[in-house]
């Protein structure tokens, strides 16, 4: 037989269990709430401040940038300079001395606050005093990451240049483009280790061989952002890129040929069958400063 449960007591175990219930319901809706707020504001996905990659381009000083506006702007998955800047992406690739291909999800960049302010944008000089005398003068910055191209002294293009990183800086000093080479390769450095190929430097530009018979050169080149080369100059050449690499599907950036005609133009030096030639009264290139600060 069982035990009788009166009517009052059964009521009684309703009521606190609905208690116990509603307390349960109400403290999970509470604690789940504060922790979705928790994560909504502290984390918002942001650049490592170790960044040992040194993906965050926002952390590099360049001179000319001081007196302008531009906030960080992190990299979501899908989005691109085309997505985000529209026609103006050249600019804001410019502004970042970076390409396409090294515009990735997970990395910074400096997005200036209007765009109207970086169009045109050039750290150098539009007119260099000690370039009056020279017919043709290239002008290397090193803490700007700059190269510009003057005649007469008055700066007629300028482009984003990568050059050494520290341990294997380009060299600082007067030099002259001594040689050109369409169709240049590294032979020293591959592609992929070992089994790749040699690495590209189309349009290659030579101003210098050190005391250990390695030339130096302008040529096209990735730009990552930063100075990330072995001593070289590299320049924007989306072309090279796209026949190496795959990207980007629609070359439009080929600062290197720009440079390398106008210094070394088929006019002045005869017809270029792409091989390597060396040649007499090359312009002048200039390279002062040091590298860009990282902080």
């Amino acid at each position: 037989m069982e035990p009788i449960v009166s009517s009052f007591n059964k009521k009684s175990q309703m009521r606190v269990s609905h208690r116990l219930v509603l307390v349960a319901f109400f403290t999970v809706l509470i604690t789940g709430g504060w922790l979705i707020w928790e994560i909504d504001t502290v984390d918002h996905p942001a650049a490592s401040p170790i960044d040992k990659a040194q993906e965050d381009l926002s952390r590099i000083e360049y001179p000319s940038q001081k007196g302008m506006r531009w906030h960080p702007r992190f990299i979501r998955p899908h989005e691109t300079l085309e997505s985000l800047y529209g026609k103006d992406w050249i600019w804001v690739a410019r502004f970042n001395r970076v390409d396409r291909r090294h515009v990735y999800p997970g990395m910074t960049i400096k997005e200036p606050e209007r765009m109207e302010d970086i169009r045109g944008y050039t750290p150098l000089p539009k007119e260099l005093p000690e370039a009056k005398a020279h017919r043709k003068y290239i002008l290397l910055d090193l803490t700007e990451q700059w190269i510009g191209a003057y005649e007469r002294g008055v700066l007629k293009f300028s482009m984003p240049a990568a050059t050494g990183k520290a341990g294997t800086e380009t060299p600082v000093g007067t030099f002259r483009i001594s040689a050109r080479h369409q169709t240049h390769t590294s032979s020293l450095y591959k592609i992929n280790g070992e089994e790749g190929d040699q690495y590209p430097m189309d349009y290659a530009l030579r101003f210098h061989i050190d005391e250990k018979n390695v030339g130096y050169y302008i040529h096209a080149r990735d730009l990552p952002g930063r100075p990330a080369s072995h001593g070289c100059v590299g320049l924007y050449d989306e072309e090279m890129q796209e026949r190496t690499f795959g990207t980007p599907e629609e070359p439009v950036l080929v600062d290197s040929r720009k440079m390398y005609e106008w210094a070394a133009p088929d006019s002045e030096y005869g017809d270029d069958y792409g091989d390597f030639e060396e040649i007499d009264n090359g312009p002048t290139l200039e390279v002062r400063g040091s590298l860009p600060v990282y902080r």
